[in-house]
């Protein structure tokens, strides 16, 4: 009886600590309402005759979500980006232009062009990916111009749309899989329909609140039937989404007043999560599914690792190719379950699921995940798609969309984490498209003090780049007194140290920090913090749960603090869909004291020591808990000042965390001010007066010049919605730079 009263007290637990987080997640409605603040604060700002200036990069591009070409019209092509915005091309991809700048995001989930009448295009916003950095969005919009102007239309609560699809004749009528929230329930999710332009929206397939519609198919030839594939889609903080049973395949064919589960040869949906459809549009009785089947195959042998260094310790059975003759109501697996099929996406299948058919050869399949693969005998069979050996050539891994021309069908775009490529010869040779859409995806920025000085980043999926003029892959964090050696932070908390006057295998220096025998598994997060010392160019402090300090650039480490995190067993993954949680997120150190330092991590713990490390004290007095820290400043102007922003966008909060302690953490008081809500990236101090402080929002940049009571905008010729990761303004040449996640780095022109 005891042991059952716990039980139940256990539940109630997980359910209070559900509820509480489910509710303080923020609706569409409420990102739409902070856009039209952030609206009029960009009206009435004194910033707004600002030049920013692109800096680049202008050797890789972003992660492109869906790619979309004109039927015979090589000239015109359509590409969507996680975070980066929807664009356009006239001239074959010489030229590309923006089309959204001036909407409420730049998150762009899927969208379609309608095939009677080109110039409607449907968009619908929030990447349904769900990586850790993924943006949500706040609904669909519509363009009768090609683009030119558009109209929000309605599902704002839907936070991501994985599809749209268009009726082939009747442009208003529209299909909508909307796959919901990204970390917390939410019932806007499943199928819509349109049949007046958007003007109103009918939810026709509805399971639950956890559960979205990942991909939708119409058939061309019966206006009545479509597929419809729905997967359990909540991830949480500390784990990848993990396959639960339920992901199931429907089918309706009365226009979506009535659905049935096709399963008769799918594999056990308990092992099993997104399902990715294709359909041959001369054919549309053969369709294809891709599954992501989680089934274990092996256990991981000794010293085999993951694509993140960690030891693997399951091995699945990974992609799977099912086909169906007969509309879905049987199927049959194709694809042979061997090692390119369990590498194709990992135990991270959930990232990709994309399947394609050739228009015309029912026979012809293309399957994206870490690479394209292409079968010429209906899946039986595969051969990786492979670019060519310069920049201009390659096909960037990590794949999510394709269009193949029906007319044509050796004429293929593609979307992947790179941006868009195209080919003119079926897929034998590549053309990238980088240099001409500048979408890059920076976490962070830094600066060194040569002259003229240089930026340095961490890029998504392409490690780590800087530039003055050129870009160029570098590594990372830098050592701003000689501006040459780097510290970068890898994935979880692996480090290297770079020496960019050194070159080969002499350059970089693998120096990650092993365990100790008393420490738990080190946990590091995807951008484990990393900092070196203003008094010392050779000490770097790096963050895992643990603080290290090393006096030697990394040749020795020494941990100089307990876990500063909350250590809560009940919020840590299992391998392999573990993601690295409850670690440090945040250092800062006193310009006025060596060894006082601020930590912060990212399940909302904040601490001091002032003896480089001996002791330490939490200070979280006024600030609310289990909120990702995402940046500490201490103050260059007043000892014990320091500034603190907070990250919610893990919980789906978009409430606007900023924070200022006058007595070295010991209380906090909040300085948000008139800030429009969207999560906080970043605080800075302006370097010649101490009442002007700057933040990065996912909205976009602000200032305020009285220390925080109010906000003024400077996105001037930004786009309106970019977000901002971070930025620092030179302490030399006192100009501002300013990294965003999906339009690359700016500079502001004085």
């Amino acid at each position: 009886m005891k042991k059952l009263l716990l039980l139940v007290a256990v539940f109630a637990h997980q359910q209070i600590i559900a509820q509480v987080n489910n509710n303080r997640a923020s609706t569409g409605t409420d990102r739409q309402n902070a856009f039209k603040k952030h609206e009029a604060l960009i009206d009435k700002s004194s910033y707004k005759n600002l030049n920013w200036r692109l800096l680049g990069p202008d050797n890789t591009s972003g992660r492109a979500t869906d790619v979309w070409g004109i039927e015979g019209n090589k000239n015109i092509i359509y590409a969507g980006f996680a975070t980066g915005g929807f664009w356009k091309t006239e001239d074959a991809g010489k030229t590309w232009q923006p089309l959204m700048d001036k909407e409420a995001t730049q998150a762009i989930g899927n969208f379609a062009v309608s095939k009677s009448n080109p110039n409607v295009i449907y968009v619908g916003t929030g990447e349904a990916n769900i990586f850790r950095a993924s943006l949500p969005g706040v609904g669909m919009y519509k363009s009768t111009d090609a683009g030119k102007t558009w109209q929000h239309i309605g599902l704002e609560n839907t936070s991501t749309i994985a599809r749209v699809v268009i009726h082939p004749s009747n442009p208003n009528i529209v299909y909508v899989a909307a796959s919901g929230n990204e970390w917390s329930y939410n019932a806007d999710r499943g199928v819509y329909q349109t049949t007046d332009g958007g003007k109103t929206w009918k939810k026709i397939l509805y399971k639950d609140e956890k559960t979205g519609c990942i991909d939708l198919l119409f058939d061309p030839s019966d206006p009545n039937t479509l597929y419809a594939s729905m997967w359990n889609r909540i991830r949480k903080r500390w784990s990848d989404p993990t396959p639960e049973d339920g992901d199931y395949l429907y089918k309706t064919t009365d226009g979506g007043k009535t659905w049935k589960i096709i399963k008769n040869g799918l594999p056990d949906t308990k092992n099993t999560g997104r399902i990715g459809l294709a359909m041959c549009a001369a054919k549309p009785n053969v369709l294809y599914a891709y599954v992501d089947n989680h089934t274990p195959k092996r256990q991981g042998n000794e010293g085999e690792l993951d694509s993140y260094g960690r030891p693997k310790e399951l091995v699945i059975l990974g992609a799977e190719v099912y086909k169906s003759s007969d509309k879905g109501e049987s199927w049959t697996k194709m694809s042979e379950n061997d090692k390119q099929m369990e590498t194709f996406g990992g135990t991270y299948g959930w990232v990709f699921s994309q399947i394609r058919v050739d228009p015309v050869n029912e026979n012809r399949v293309f399957i994206m995940g870490l690479n394209i693969a292409e079968s010429l005998d209906g899946g039986k069979t595969w051969k990786v798609v492979r670019g060519g050996n310069t920049p201009e050539t390659r096909i960037h891994g990590d794949n999510h969309g394709m269009w193949i021309d029906p007319s044509d069908t050796n004429y293929i775009l593609n979307a992947n984490d790179g941006g868009v490529v195209v080919s003119y010869d079926g897929g034998k040779t590549w053309k990238n498209f980088f240099k001409e859409i500048p979408t890059t995806q920076f976490y962070n920025i830094h600066y060194d003090m040569a002259t003229p000085f240089n930026v340095q980043g961490s890029v998504q999926d392409e490690g780590s780049m800087g530039a003055n003029v050129t870009w160029k892959a570098w590594n990372g964090a830098d050592d701003k007194k000689n501006g040459w050696h780097f510290v970068p932070g890898a994935f979880y908390g692996r480090i290297q140290r770079s020496d960019l006057s050194k070159s080969g295998k002499e350059r970089t220096k693998n120096i990650t920090i092993k365990k100790a025998e008393d420490e738990e598994t080190h946990r590091g997060e995807w951008l484990a913090y990393t900092l070196i010392s203003k008094y010392d160019n050779k000490t770097v402090y790096h963050g895992m749960q643990y603080l290290f300090k090393s006096t030697d650039m990394g040749e020795t480490w020494k941990r100089i603090s307990p876990d500063l995190s909350n250590n809560d067993k009940n919020r840590m993954g299992k391998l392999p869909y573990a993601v690295a949680h409850q670690a440090i997120t945040a250092i800062a150190e006193s310009p006025f004291k060596q060894g006082t330092l601020y930590v912060g991590t990212d399940d909302g713990n904040v601490h001091i020591t002032t003896d480089d490390g001996k002791t330490w004290t939490k200070i979280m007095k006024g600030i609310p808990a289990n909120s990702h820290v995402s940046r500490l400043e201490a103050s260059q102007y007043q000892d014990g000042v320091v500034y603190l922003t907070l990250s919610d966008r893990r919980e789906d909060n978009i409430t606007p965390y900023v924070y200022k302690s006058n007595d070295f953490g010991k209380t906090w008081v909040s300085i948000s001010g008139d800030l429009p809500a969207s999560p906080v990236n970043v605080i800075r101090e302006d370097p010649k007066d101490k009442s002007i402080l700057y933040c990065g929002t996912d909205l976009g940049i602000y200032s305020s010049k009285n220390g925080g009571k109010n906000w003024e905008s400077m996105q001037a010729n930004l786009p309106k919605s970019v977000s901002v990761q971070d930025l620092f303004i030179h302490p030399r040449d006192n100009t501002m730079v300013i990294a965003t996640y999906g339009r690359g780095v700016w500079v502001l022109e004085r």
